[in-house]
């Protein structure tokens, strides 16, 4: 990665510069048996897509907070880099009656309702499925981002300094959030072409840092786990055998 990237966006068009082609977020849920593997341009065009929904339908603008209430999966791993995209803070679990928009899975629909601004919902279904029965007051994702264009130019540049995140008690602007990612990666002994395997939940830093960003900022990929629980016995060493797994959260 470029020692002068300041944003997360800045991370993932390096990222799409270096090598578009190599694998960057592998998800299993060992719930429903689900398995994608997106590459790094796959997974750009997913956040360029969103980011487009996000700014254009949503109107969404730079200093806007978005409550994210989703799990460790892909789908919120393109919204955190959209929202870095645009300039959105995001507010991981956050109350969704004090941001202006809410992004939720099935299970949290009834608490994104006290959001009086824009509401997603996703479904979260194998292949980015969309709902059987779209929920009332809310934009169904995946019938809305595919139409999306596949390129994304923010309005406003992202600014580096203002905030980009909250997780947990801890808030980080743009460039802190690159700085911890890249801290966070040196500590786990990630470089360029390593890969991790993360089964922490999306709810603390550590989890983000495992699960999105410190593969990011090395050069790295991850294998992102949900359910793992729910995994057989040996399976795990299978799975890190298969998926050449370097390092390890879990």
């Amino acid at each position: 990665m470029n020692a002068s990237d300041r944003t997360p966006a800045d991370l993932l068009r390096s990222a799409l510069a270096a090598d578009p082609g190599r694998p960057f977020i592998t998800f299993y849920d060992d719930a429903t048996g689900e398995r994608v593997e997106l590459s790094v341009a796959t997974f750009a065009n997913w956040v360029a897509k969103t980011a487009n929904l996000l700014q254009g339908d949503l109107a969404a603008e730079p200093g806007d907070r978005l409550a994210l209430l989703l799990p460790a999966h892909w789908q919120s791993a393109v919204w955190l880099m959209a929202c870095h995209s645009v300039g959105v803070a995001v507010e991981i679990g956050g109350d969704p009656a004090a941001a202006g928009l809410v992004v939720s899975g099935p299970d949290t629909l009834e608490e994104a309702r006290a959001c009086t601004g824009e509401r997603v919902a996703l479904a979260l279904r194998p292949l980015g499925g969309r709902f059987p029965q779209p929920p009332a007051g809310f934009m169904d994702y995946a019938v809305e981002v595919p139409s999306q264009g596949d390129r994304f130019a923010p309005f406003v540049p992202v600014d580096p300094d203002a905030p980009a995140l909250a997780v947990d008690g801890l808030e980080l602007s743009a460039a802190e959030l690159v700085a911890r990612a890249r801290a966070e990666a040196a500590e786990l002994g990630l470089d360029s072409g390593a890969r991790l395997l993360s089964a922490l939940a999306y709810d603390s830093w550590p989890g983000l840092a495992s699960g999105l960003y410190a593969p990011l900022a090395s050069g790295g990929s991850v294998v992102l786990c949900r359910n793992l629980a729910q995994l057989a016995d040996g399976g795990l060493e299978k799975r890190a055998e298969s998926e050449r797994v370097t390092h390890r959260s879990l």
